[in-house]
């Protein structure tokens, strides 16, 4: 079955982990978060933003955050991923596409996440994304897992893309 590029819209999941380590800067979404430790990665280890652009990149059908940014290369060490996702809208703009939904979740179960959503919200518009079509939820895992033990944080992304200009009131 060929796709009709007049109503070609996609749908991509994302998903990144990282360990907590001392050392390090918390930073999710672009902010940073009041912690006693950051995440342990080559970039500057932000699950959130690695999540979105995973999520982007497989609705692109671009393969994976991996092959995009490896960590075998020493340019995207300590990258901030904020610009990291700036390449990546640039991309899926360049190839005719727009971001129309983004749904996101981090869990952890300290620091609580949620009085910093807004600020994480404004922080990914600056990225390119329309505040208006991100949404991001704080979650536990209640105790189970690594997550529960708290060594570690996990984010999870569904982002929905559209060819601009196709039947869509969103625009980025």
């Amino acid at each position: 079955m060929d796709i009709d590029p007049a109503v070609d819209m996609r749908v991509g999941l994302g998903y990144d982990s990282h360990q907590f380590v001392e050392g390090r800067r918390l930073l999710l979404g672009g902010v940073e978060i009041a912690f006693d430790r950051g995440l342990k990665g080559h970039s500057d280890a932000d699950v959130l933003c690695h999540s979105i652009i995973d999520a982007i990149i497989g609705a692109a059908g671009l393969g994976d955050i991996g092959r995009m940014f490896p960590d075998t290369d020493a340019k995207w060490k300590d990258a901030c991923s904020i610009n990291m996702l700036k390449i990546i809208i640039g991309k899926i703009r360049h190839l005719g596409f727009e971001i129309v939904w983004l749904d996101c979740i981090v869990i952890m179960e300290r620091p609580k996440l949620a009085p910093y959503v807004e600020q994480i919200k404004d922080s990914l518009s600056l990225a390119g994304i329309d505040r208006s079509l991100i949404n991001v939820k704080a979650k536990t895992n209640e105790g189970m897992g690594f997550i529960g033990r708290g060594e570690g944080v996990a984010s999870l992304c569904t982002c929905t893309i559209q060819r601009k200009g196709v039947g869509s009131a969103y625009s980025i």
